[in-house]
Order: structure tokens, then sequence, then C-alpha cells
């Protein structure tokens, strides 16, 4: 799960047409009177536009909520997008990917598969073509931010193609990549550390607030980000992904090592997210409140302290202070900046609910695995939320769940998984309801995507999560060793 922001993901064009239908009326007015405020930038990776405020008026709270407004899409435009992680190991000693390691890599795709290359200070950190975008992670785990894309299947041959160009470079390095949510043999002293000045910003802060650089250095995820065509939407989406983000972490659980033995956990990835900064993480419950929408989660947004601003190709560190503060001017050591909608795009990046709100809908629950299950996670999401009749059951599903339970879920999925108790059922019963709803809804696409949902559909009807399978091999097969799960676990 990325610690650091990225404009990665779907991305949006502003589309005026639609801002005027879905935004209430007070923001018609702030869209056709401040329209030259928003402009579209060619910054930003896999956005096809970004946004920039012009320098000739005071940013307000209006343009931040115009920011999420400007993300709304009608049904035809509305895309897939995928994220994943993979950890990088030497195949001879198994020791994590070294910088150089990394580095010739990323040189390699470039220049073999014909990918632009992005710099810092003159090194190479990320690839860039056309809307796909490889980027590294603090611990140097490798990302790619998918193309959004209008089927499951394109984003199937855009994973198969991501992995048969990273495979066929990392063959002569010597190098291996692994589907599982984290590290599972090196210490945190292991580690390869990416040298950013913003990674080191953010990680900083985390010392300080809660799990420190596990996070950063020894996780991995996948994510799919989805499209909203209204506030309204917005909401219904949010609250369905939101209560069911347990039951993804529990199908999709896979990281139950650390340090070459048995951790406790069947998700020690989603574990640390409980102990993380609690001002930017969580199952954020006003989301399920009747005052939610944009700004209410502008509102929250605003008071979360923040990172760091970028400025001249550098970083500056926030120090804590929050947005609703730089927005205001009540602060010292940066009083002499103004903030700018580039900013916001930021600083909520730099926010990691399990579902996260930017121009589209970010569903973070998940470790990372095998191609197979890279491939379910957006089949299962897309089968709920693009299908009204599966999205409306959900709702109806989870409309008396309180907050306790939901935290519950999230606290207890990552020890016990689909064998966590919910209203005196185990949670695998939920689960293949769920599954259901998600295969009802892929069939009704008419795109014969189904299929990809076999493998987490496995997981459902046995109960037996990616990582309790992982558990028997070690302590059967295996003769209680991991060194074996990097060849079972190899891309």
């Amino acid at each position: 799960m990325a610690l650091v922001f990225s404009s990665c993901g779907l991305g949006a064009v502003m589309n005026l047409s639609a801002l005027k239908t879905n935004v209430s009326s007070s923001h018609k007015k702030f869209l056709t009177c401040k329209r030259s405020k928003i402009v579209a930038s060619n910054q930003g990776t896999n956005t096809t536009a970004s946004y920039s405020a012009l320098a000739t008026e005071p940013l307000t709270k209006e343009d931040l909520i115009a920011y999420f407004s400007s993300g709304c899409k009608t049904k035809e435009m509305w895309r897939i997008g995928t994220e994943h992680e993979k950890i990088g190991f030497d195949v001879k000693t198994l020791r994590p990917i070294t910088y150089e390691q990394i580095t010739a890599l990323l040189n390699g795709i470039s220049e073999r598969f014909d990918w632009d290359k992005v710099m810092e200070t003159g090194t190479i950190i990320g690839l860039k073509q056309g809307m796909q975008n490889i980027s590294l992670e603090r611990g140097c785990q490798l990302e790619l931010s998918g193309a959004p894309l209008e089927t499951l299947h394109q984003t199937y041959d855009e994973l198969h193609s991501h992995l048969y160009q990273v495979k066929t470079v990392a063959e002569d390095l010597g190098i291996g990549f692994l589907g599982i949510g984290y590290e599972p043999k090196s210490s945190l002293e292991d580690a390869t550390i990416v040298r950013k000045r913003r990674y080191d910003i953010i990680q900083g802060y985390l010392d300080r607030t809660g799990s420190g650089p596990d996070l950063g250095l020894r996780t991995c995820t996948v994510q799919v980000n989805l499209d909203y065509s209204s506030e309204t939407d917005m909401i219904r989406k949010f609250r369905a992904s939101l209560a069911l983000q347990p039951i993804v972490t529990a199908l999709f659980a896979n990281s139950p090592f650390s340090n070459g033995k048995p951790n406790g956990f069947l998700s020690i990835r989603s574990h640390l997210w409980i102990d993380t900064d609690k001002n930017r993480t969580g199952m954020i419950p006003f989301v399920f409140y009747d005052s939610f929408g944009f700004e209410r989660y502008v509102e929250y947004a605003l008071d979360v302290p923040m990172c760091f601003l970028h400025r001249n190709k550098s970083y500056l560190n926030c120090r804590g202070m929050t947005f609703r503060d730089f927005l205001s001017g009540k602060t010292s050591h940066l009083s002499h900046e103004q903030p700018t909608i580039n900013d916001w795009e930021n600083h909520i990046g730099t926010i990691w609910p399990e579902v996260r709100l930017k121009r589209y809908l970010e569903m973070r629950g998940a470790d990372g695995g095998s191609r197979e299950m890279l491939c379910a996670l957006p089949a299962f999401w897309v089968g709920l939320l693009y299908d009204d009749e599966s999205l409306r059951t959900v709702l109806d599903m989870i409309a008396d769940w309180t907050t306790e339970e939901r935290e519950m879920l999230m606290t207890q999925v990552p020890v016990t998984g689909l064998k966590t108790m919910f209203r005196d059922v185990t949670l695998k019963h939920v689960a293949e309801d769920v599954l259901k709803l998600a295969k009802d809804g892929l069939e009704r696409r008419n795109y014969k995507e189904t299929g990809f949902l076999d493998a987490v559909t496995e997981v459902a009807i046995t109960g037996v999560t990616p990582a309790e399978k992982l558990l028997k091999l070690y302590n059967g097969d295996w003769g209680q060793s991991v060194d074996p799960l990097f060849h079972e676990m190899q891309y």
C-alpha cells in the first residue's frame, strides 16, 4: 500500500458539463465565476489532467470541494485502474534487492520496452509509458500504476505484459519478484531504502505516530481505483466499499511471515495499519453519517497534519501543520508559501484510510498476491460497484452494520481471516454472499469477465486464505523454512 502520494490511478479530465450536472447550485456558481482558477496541467503521472491553481486568486474551501466534484463522470466514461506492488529479491541469496539492481532493472525495461525514464537529481526513480507508470516504494518495492481501462480483460493484458517485461529483464540480472503482502525473510535492517526527500519526511512523521518504517519498507498491496458519476454515487460506493473492506482483507490475506517465521497474523500488512497514525488511516466512520459528501471529506482532510510541500523540485517539511492552518495563513515557517490545488492533491495523497477519495475511489485493503489474485481484486469491486443492482443489494446488506462491528472486523480479520465471527456466523459465509453479488454484477456487464473471480471464489468456498495455504506448506513440505516460498510465490 503506497505510503506516498501519487497522482497514479484513474485520474480525471475536468468535464464541465458533467460538473454542472453533478454539483450543487452554489458550486455551479463557483465554477462559472472562478473557472480560471483550476486549469489543466501536464504535471502528475498517470492522469489525463492534473490541476494547478493560478496565482490570481486565493485558494478557498470551495475550490477543494470542486476538486472532488471534478471527478464525476457519466457511466460510459467509468474506467478501471489497478495498482500493485512487488517485493524484489536476489535469486541466489534470497536477500532484498539492492538499489543498484533495481536501477539496472528500470534502465533495462526502459531500453528494451521503450519506456520513458523518470529522473530525480540525476537518478532514475521510475518509468512512464502512455498512462502507465512504474515507480519505487521506499523499500524498493516495484509498483505498476496501470492505465484507466474499460474491461477486466484489458487489465489482465496490462498485468501480463508488465510481468513479462519485468521477468525478462530481471532474469538477466539474477533477481526475482514475489507476489506477497510482506517481505517474509529479511530483517528491517536489511531493507534497501530508496532515498527521496518526500519519503524521508513522511517516514519521519510515521516513526513518531505509529508502526514506524515497516509500512514503507516491507509491505505490498494491490488496489483498484474506480469512478463515480455524482456526489450521491460517490457516497453509495464509498459506504459499500468501506464496509466490505475487511472482507477483502480476509479473502486476500497473504502476509503470514516476518523475519523467516510465522508472525501470528494472516495479514501482518493490514494489522500494521491499525497501529498507524489514526488521523489519516482506518475506517473513517463519518462516511456513514447523513452529513457525508464531498464537503465532509474536505473538512476531514483539512484537519489532517500535512507532511510536505513540493516547491521548485524540492520538498519542504510542513512539521505537522494542518491544511486548514495552511489555507488560513496560520503558519510561521511557511508563511511565504501560498496554497495551490497541487498542494491539496499532494496532501490528500498522504491520507490512507481503507478507502480513499480522490477524483475517483481507491480500494486499499488487499495484500499483494499471485497474478490470479491481482486480477481478482478489480473483478470483485467492478462487479459490486459498477452494477446498480449489486450495489443496491450491498447497501441493503450493510445498512444496519454498526461502527463497532466495522471496527471489530478491521481489527480481527488480520488475525483470523474468514474464520472471524460476525453476527453468529463466520465471515466466510458473508464473503460467499458478496462474491455471488460480484459475479452477478459482472454477468450483467456482459463482457464475459466472471472467470477473473475464480481464484478468490475458491478462497471463499474453502474458507482457506492464501496465507493459510502458505502456513500449511511451511509446517509441512517446507520443513518450517520460508526459503521455498521464494520459488512458490515468484512471478
